[in-house]
């Protein structure tokens, strides 16, 4: 019971220097510029898979009435939301 007490101790000493340290850290343009980049390719990476996916599906699977690649375009929107918010969220 003390070893994970311990550890709990640790942990939020811990979580309470990160954001001790990254209320001190001043933001640059350029460091903003990176974080919305990156996500805005964490939710296009998906979309643009799942398209490609869904056409070369769509051509390997001729007759069915189905379209792969609309359902797999809002996949990759769902999985690109995700990513996003969970990104955000650590």
């Amino acid at each position: 019971m003390i070893y994970k007490e311990k550890k709990l101790k640790n942990k939020i000493q811990e979580d309470i220097s990160k954001i001790e340290k990254a209320k001190n850290t001043k933001k640059t343009i350029l460091s903003q510029t990176i974080y919305l980049g990156t996500l805005g390719i964490m939710f296009i990476l998906p979309i643009i898979i799942g398209a490609y996916v869904g056409v070369w599906l769509d051509n390997k699977l001729m007759g069915f009435s189905f379209s792969w690649t609309v359902s797999l375009i809002f996949i990759g929107i769902f999985v690109g939301a995700l990513n996003v918010y969970l990104f955000i969220k650590d």
